[in-house]
This record gives C-alpha cells, sequence and structure tokens, in this order.
C-alpha cells in the first residue's frame, strides 16, 4: 500500500490498476486532493472507488477532475444530466467483446467510467489489459512493422448506440495501431477487436497480423479483474488500456451509468474517409 495524503493507493496488479481508499467523491475536492488523483491515474490507468454510491451530477463532477465530460451524439441520456448514459443491460445488451471507446471519432475518449447501481449476485466481472505492457513486450523489429501501419473501423457514431441495428457499407476511420500517448509519452498498442483491418498490409497479412496483436494483447499476463458491488465507481484510461465485460451471469440484472471524458482541445468531429 502506497500512502499519498489524503487517500490510500492499494495496487491490485504488478503492471497497473489500483483501488483508491479514504476518500469520498460526493462532495468537492480541494487542489491537492484533485493533483493526487491525476498523478494516480496516470500512474495506474484504471482506478476503483468502492461504495460511492455517486448521484449522476456527482459522478459528471468526478469525471471532471480527470478531463472534460462528453456529450455522446448518439447515446440514450439520463433525464438528470445529459453527459451521463445508463445502461441496463437487458435493454441494450452486452459489451462482451475486448474493446476501446470511442473509436468512432479523433482522438478517442481520455477515459471512460461507471457507477454501477445493480450487479448480479455472482459474477459481471469486469477485466482490463494493459496495452502499453503488451507493446513493450513485443520485439523490436515487430515494433517498427507495427509503427508503419493503421486500423480501419467503422466512423458511423450512429453504430455506437446502444440497441443500434449496425449498418454497413458507411465511413469508416483509421487510427495507428501504435499510439504515444498524449498524457504520459508512453507508447503503447491500440487496438480492438472491431478492427476490420489493417493499412498498408495485404488482406492475408493483415488478418494474421490482426489475430495475433487480439491474442497477444489479451493474455492473462497483462490483465487484472474486478468484481462490483452497487455504488462502486471506476474510471480507466481509454487509451492505455482495453477493457472486457464478462458475460457469465446469464440473464441477470446488472445496471449502470457512463460518463466519458475527453481532452479540453479534442474536437468532436472524427476524421473519416468513405
Amino acid at each position: 500500500m502506497t500512502t499519498v495524503a489524503p487517500f490510500d493507493i492499494v495496487r491490485t496488479g504488478p503492471r497497473f490498476g489500483a483501488e483508491i481508499t479514504g476518500i469520498d467523491l460526493t462532495g468537492p475536492l480541494d487542489d491537492t486532493t484533485a493533483d493526487a488523483l491525476r498523478q494516480a491515474f496516470r500512474d495506474h490507468k484504471v482506478l476503483v472507488f468502492r461504495g460511492q454510491h455517486l448521484t449522476p451530477d456527482q459522478h459528471v463532477a468526478a469525471v471532471s477532475v480527470f478531463a472534460e465530460p462528453f456529450d455522446h451524439p448518439t447515446a440514450a441520456k439520463d433525464p438528470g444530466n445529459p453527459l451521463v448514459y445508463p445502461y441496463n443491460v437487458r435493454q441494450t445488451g452486452k459489451a462482451s467483446t475486448w474493446h476501446i471507446g470511442g473509436l468512432w471519432r479523433t482522438p478517442v475518449f481520455a477515459i471512460e467510467s461507471l457507477t454501477y447501481e445493480v450487479v448480479p449476485e455472482l459474477g459481471g466481472h469486469t477485466l482490463w489489459a494493459d496495452l502499453q505492457a503488451a507493446y513493450d513486450d513485443l520485439s523490436e523489429p515487430f515494433k517498427e512493422l507495427l509503427a508503419s501501419v493503421s486500423a480501419v473501423y467503422d466512423g458511423n457514431a450512429e453504430n455506437y448506440a446502444q440497441g443500434s441495428k449496425k449498418t454497413a457499407g458507411g465511413p469508416t476511420i483509421e487510427h495507428p495501431v501504435v499510439l504515444t500517448h498524449p498524457t504520459t509519452g508512453r507508447k503503447g498498442l491500440f487496438i480492438s477487436t472491431a478492427a476490420t483491418g489493417l493499412t498498408g498490409v495485404t488482406p492475408a497479412e493483415s488478418k494474421v497480423l490482426l489475430d495475433h496483436l487480439l491474442r497477444h494483447a489479451s493474455s492473462p499476463d497483462y490483465t487484472i479483474r474486478f468484481g462490483w458491488q452497487p455504488g462502486d465507481f471506476v474510471l480507466w484510461d481509454n487509451r492505455a488500456t482495453w477493457h472486457y465485460a464478462v458475460d457469465d451471469y446469464g440473464d441477470g440484472a446488472r445496471v449502470y451509468r457512463k460518463v466519458i471524458g475527453v481532452e479540453p482541445e479534442a474536437g468532436p468531429v472524427p476524421q473519416t474517409r468513405s
């Protein structure tokens, strides 16, 4: 345990992830505490705060400590605060793939966050993988190859809405497979299972490379896992990690709220091509 006044950081994995104890996010934070939390986020990439029971407004305020809350153009919105997006998996479906949020835009979301309201009695955990650590373990020749290619994704924000019936043939968007983090300067893989191909290589090479990257980055060597109780709050670095919601709880209930954060200078318009 590392003490950073006025809260404690309990590391949850050797590479990344931490639980923050001894802090109440339901009220305002002083500048010293806010600065220390931002440093903890840079260091650990995934932060969990247990038993916070944040209201929608408090959830937005908590995210505002780390980034600018984002007004998503297609997400269903909480009636009390348009920057909060409610999810009930019985209606919206489950996100049981390794993925990164906001791939339809450039830049992608800086952070994503969840407040849990209803969780299964058993199961329903969430996994994160450290894409920077996964990159570090690649060979130097392979890193050189990856630095020259991008991954192609669906660029239609409508296809990322809750319950969307995805339409094909729309604009696409490209993201480099190796991302230099704009805050820390650390390089990492930047890849999601939604990638449809890689630029600059043949289709056969693209398939081989994508299969290897997705398998490598999701290795247990790079992952942490959290279970949930109502009131828990989590936020993560969407540019350094990817995540996976484990679907092992059948038709059980899972209800949560999401707030997204972007850098203040980030524009909402994606760079797409037809």
